[in-house]
C-alpha cells in the first residue's frame, strides 16, 4: 500500500511539473524568441504571396522582415487556410496574423491587433461586357466572395446592401481570390467583393483594368493591422514600436512606393 502511494504521489509530481512547464511556455511572448512565424494566405496579392519562382513575397512580406530586422528577429512565413488563421494563432502553428488583415468588431474578441499600419475599402468588380456598374444591379446575379474575408462579413453584417438582393441571398465561395477571379473571368460570377488592393494589383499586372469595372463600395473603410494572441501584449508592442519606426525613417514609405507605387503611410 505504502508503495502504491509513493507512486501516485511521484506520477502527481510528474504531472504537476508538467503542467507549470506548459502554462510557461503557453504565456511566452513571441516578441522574446529568436524566430518568429507570420501566418498568410499566400494568394493574397500585393500583401503576401508566391512569385513565379514561388517565394513568398509581397507589402506585408517586406515589411514584416523590416519591423524584425530592427532586432535581429527571423522571420518565417507559413501558408495557411485562411479560414482557419485564428485557430491556427490559437494552437500556436503561427506568431501572428500578418496579410491584409482587417480589424473588426467579431475579430477584437479573439485576437489582440497591433496599430493600424494601412487602410483599405471592399469593392465590386464586375466585367464591362455584364453592363453591371452599380450595386443595385446585382439584384439576382451570382456574387463570389472569400471564405474568411473581412468582405464576406461585412456583406453578411450589411444584408440590406447586397445580401438581400444577389441570387439565393448568399455568396458563392472560394479559398482564395485567385480561384474567384477564374471563376469571374468565365462567366461563373457576376461580381466579386474583393479588397480593393487586390483587385487593382491584380488587374494592373494582368493588363485587364480596362475589361472590369472596380465599383465602391458603400462599406466603411476597413483598417488593416497584426494580429496576435490575446495574451502576447509585448510582440503587438515589438511590431508597434516598429512600425512607427520605420514610419519615421522612410523605410515604410519606400516599401508603399515598391509596391503600391505611392506611400500608403497611415496620416
Amino acid at each position: 500500500m505504502k508503495k502504491l502511494v509513493l507512486s501516485l504521489t511521484a506520477a502527481a509530481s510528474v504531472l504537476l511539473f508538467a503542467a507549470c512547464g506548459n502554462s510557461n511556455d503557453a504565456t511566452e511572448s513571441a516578441a522574446d524568441k529568436d524566430e518568429v512565424i507570420v501566418g498568410l494566405d499566400d494568394t493574397f496579392v500585393p500583401m503576401g504571396f508566391q512569385d513565379d519562382q514561388g517565394e513568398i513575397v509581397g507589402f506585408d512580406v517586406d515589411l514584416a522582415k523590416a519591423v524584425f530586422d530592427l532586432t535581429g528577429t527571423k522571420v518565417t512565413f507559413q501558408a495557411i487556410d485562411w479560414s482557419m488563421k485564428e485557430t491556427e494563432l490559437d494552437n500556436g502553428t503561427i506568431d501572428m496574423i500578418w496579410n491584409g488583415y482587417t480589424k473588426t468588431d467579431a475579430r477584437v474578441k479573439k485576437v489582440l491587433f497591433s496599430d493600424t499600419y494601412m487602410e483599405n475599402k471592399q469593392v465590386l468588380v464586375t466585367a464591362k461586357s455584364s453592363d453591371i456598374t452599380s450595386f443595385d444591379q446585382m439584384k439576382d446575379k451570382v456574387l463570389g466572395a472569400q471564405e474568411g474575408s473581412s468582405g464576406y462579413d461585412t456583406f453578411n453584417n450589411q444584408p440590406e446592401v447586397l445580401k438581400d438582393i444577389v441570387a439565393d441571398n448568399d455568396a458563392t465561395l472560394y479559398a482564395s481570390f485567385n480561384e474567384a477571379f477564374i471563376d469571374l473571368e468565365n462567366g461563373r460570377i457576376d461580381g466579386l467583393l474583393i479588397d480593393r488592393v487586390y483587385a487593382e494589383y491584380y488587374l494592373t499586372q494582368t493588363d485587364k483594368k480596362d475589361d472590369y469595372n472596380e465599383i465602391e463600395s458603400p462599406f466603411e473603410a476597413e483598417d488593416f493591422a497584426v494580429g496576435v494572441r490575446k495574451d502576447d501584449q509585448g510582440l503587438a508592442d515589438k511590431i508597434n514600436e516598429g512600425l512607427k519606426t520605420l514610419q519615421e525613417n522612410g523605410t515604410f514609405a519606400e516599401i508603399s512606393e515598391k509596391w503600391f507605387g505611392e506611400d500608403v503611410t497611415p496620416k
